[in-house]
């Protein structure tokens, strides 16, 4: 068991806190919170913030005590630490304001950004969260930039990228069948803020393109939202690493026999499915990366 934590010196809520990490793996670390009774919601990305009153019970079932500066070195030495960008960017205040500005009157449809927001702060989530939302928002922007596409297909895409893993569960295709049905119960009262029955249903179509991530030769809008959602496996190894883990904690309590089968087969599928981009930019970017990071996985888990 590799779980540090450091003493209680972080005021909030009327309390010091304590932060509990692993240098090794995000499910171990899971794990440990909960046979400990730590919530999940107490989870912030690469650490648990723990309260002052829980400092001796998690150091008595295991976690190592250090100071402050050892732990943050060995979190950064793990490869799962978030940047403070990354960070800042998967914050409510950043996601709402990017949320606002699709409208020309943000108040029409700030409740549904709201809610939407709050759905991606589920504590359940490990790798689906604000996390990647803010990722995938931020990819779509680079692909699009470099694609043709007109400012409503642009709106569009984004929007499908808000609702795409709104409702998250961990069931294939009923998540995005629930996700894409959140559309119309969300965007169909804005009809005031210029929602039409055209963009519920092309928005609704767009989020279930990530189900397959097999959009038409000409779905353009599609292949961009499809891109931006598989954008992390082209990315450095370091974050291809740390996104392992967030998805093997989001499932931390399916056996590792049954995981590692069922990953490997979502990767041999995703190896022999053809380009894995659709746009030029996204191949450009992400192609070469995204196959020997899903090689190399493939066969991690196969030893």
């Amino acid at each position: 068991m590799t779980l540090f934590i450091d003493p209680p010196a972080w005021p909030a809520h009327g309390t010091l806190f304590s932060h509990l990490v692993s240098d090794r793996s995000l499910q171990e670390l899971r794990l440990f919170a909960r046979a400990a009774g730590v919530p999940d919601r107490a989870l912030d990305l690469d650490h648990y913030d723990v309260p002052a009153e829980r400092y001796d019970d998690l150091v008595a079932a295991g976690a190592v005590p250090v100071d402050g500066g050892d732990l943050a070195r060995r979190l950064a030495g793990s490869g799962l630490r978030v940047s403070g960008a990354e960070r800042n960017r998967a914050k409510r205040a950043a996601l709402l304001s990017r949320w606002d500005a699709l409208w020309a009157d943000p108040s029409l449809a700030h409740h549904a950004g709201t809610d939407l927001v709050e759905r991606w702060r589920e504590p359940h989530r490990v790798y689906h969260t604000t996390f990647h939302l803010a990722a995938a928002l931020d990819a779509l922007d680079v692909v699009a930039a470099g694609s043709r596409i007109d400012d409503r297909g642009l709106w569009h895409a984004r929007l499908a990228l808000w609702f795409h893993d709104a409702v998250h569960d961990g069931v294939a295709q009923q998540d995005e069948e629930r996700s894409a049905e959140l559309v119309a119960e969300l965007l169909g009262p804005l009809t005031n803020a210029g929602v039409t029955a055209e963009d519920i249903d092309e928005t609704a179509r767009l989020v279930m393109v990530t189900a397959t991530h097999d959009p038409a030769p000409d779905d353009v809008v599609g292949g961009l939202v499809s891109d931006a959602d598989l954008a992390v496996l082209g990315g450095s190894p370091t974050v291809y690493t740390r996104y392992t883990h967030q998805v093997r904690a989001e499932y931390c309590d399916v056996p590792d026999s049954l995981f590692r089968a069922g990953r490997s087969e979502v990767l041999r599928g995703l190896l022999a499915g053809g380009p894995l981009f659709r746009s030029t930019p996204g191949t450009t970017r992400w192609q070469d990366a995204a196959t020997a990071n899903l090689a190399a996985e493939l066969a991690l888990l196969a030893a």
